[in-house]
């Protein structure tokens, strides 16, 4: 990799800054996206919960930069950049391959710093240590890979059906992919932060027992949500996500007693 710009350029805060953070949450993309993804989660979430989303090379503003395709280069070069953010409680949400780099984020942070994440979110990605059981797919050709993500119901129609849009998003989206699926779990001592796990019933990659193999990576508490949809109900359910999400990060209480059933999630 060339060397990559520090601090604000990783980093899109959407709120003004506040005095009274009291929880800071970094929010990591899935494959393909930007930080602009969770520009809303500002204005539904609590005030005492400053959002920070990452802005990974390569896409949005950074657009011109190279992607990463190694998760270990990506974590490196992420822990500088995230600690001199560290000064207030912090917690990750991460989907799909964001769930990933939070994940390795949290490790890094715990070996590096000897902090851990109030909460690890994670979303929409099985647990780490689980093999996958889709098909490569960064190797594939063109028409291949394209046909795969349209099957994946992620990336919207106006970009598949243009030629110039696809030339100019599949190499983001196919380094996305390298960097997910060239990834391998070293086995390390288990995190001690509360994870929760959020999955979509629809979601045919993620099934019921994948996500809930993020208990293994933590001897604290664990609990996990399913909402109704398919791999991307974090935007139909960005309301019930958010609350959820509020009241973990905001309660004194860190042993998931209250992870009940709200209206958009199934048990």
């Amino acid at each position: 990799m060339s060397s990559q710009p520090k601090g604000k350029a990783w980093l899109s805060f959407p709120q003004q800054p506040r005095h009274d953070t009291r929880v800071r949450l970094f929010c990591l993309p899935y494959a393909g996206g930007g930080a602009s993804i969770y520009n809303r989660w500002a204005a539904e979430l609590p005030a005492q919960i400053e959002v920070c989303a990452v802005q990974l090379p390569g896409r949005e503003n950074r657009f011109a930069e190279r992607p990463f395709t190694n998760l270990n280069q990506l974590v490196e070069a992420l822990v500088p950049v995230l600690k001199p953010y560290l000064d207030v409680p912090f917690a990750f949400f991460g989907h799909s391959m964001g769930s990933l780099i939070s994940f390795e984020l949290a490790r890094a942070l715990r070996n590096q710093l000897a902090l851990e994440p109030e909460y690890l979110f994670v979303s929409g990605h099985r647990a780490p240590q689980l093999p996958s059981e889709r098909k490569t797919l960064h190797t594939l050709s063109t028409p291949e890979f394209i046909c795969e993500v349209r099957e994946l119901n992620g990336t919207p129609d106006e970009v598949l059906q243009s030629a110039e849009l696809l030339e100019l998003f599949l190499p983001l989206l196919r380094a996305d992919f390298e960097l997910c699926e060239t990834y391998s779990c070293e086995v390390q001592e288990k995190l001690s932060c509360p994870i929760v796990a959020f999955g979509g019933l629809q979601d045919e990659d993620v099934p019921r027992a994948a996500l809930e193999g993020w208990h293994e990576q933590t001897s604290g508490h664990f609990c996990r949500r399913f909402f109704y949809g398919d791999h991307f109900f974090l935007h139909q359910h960005r309301g019930h996500l958010t609350k959820f999400i509020s009241q973990k990060l905001l309660s004194q209480d860190s042993a998931c007693q209250r992870c009940g059933v709200a209206r958009g999630l199934a048990s």
